[in-house]
C-alpha cells in the first residue's frame, strides 16, 4: 500500500489546527512528516490516527479550537 502525503495547509485545513500547530506536532514527532524538497508533508494515516486520539483525549487543550459566535 502506497503511503499517501498531504502538504501542512492541507494538514491545517483537514483539521483546523494553524499550520504553525501542525509544523509543531512534526517537530515534536507526534506525527510523521517528511521533507520533500523545501516542503514538509505530512503521512495522512498518522496525521488522521493523531487526530483520533487528541480528540478522544480529556485534554480539550488538544484539538482545533471552536468558533466563536457573535
Amino acid at each position: 500500500m502506497e503511503e499517501e502525503w498531504i502538504t501542512t495547509a492541507e494538514a491545517a485545513k483537514l483539521s483546523g489546527y494553524h499550520v504553525n500547530h501542525i509544523r509543531r506536532l512534526i517537530r515534536s514527532e507526534d506525527i510523521v512528516a517528511k521533507k520533500f524538497g523545501t516542503i514538509w508533508q505530512v503521512n495522512r494515516a498518522s496525521f488522521i490516527q493523531y487526530l483520533e486520539t487528541a480528540h478522544q483525549s480529556e485534554d480539550r487543550r488538544w484539538g482545533p479550537k471552536p468558533e466563536m459566535k457573535s
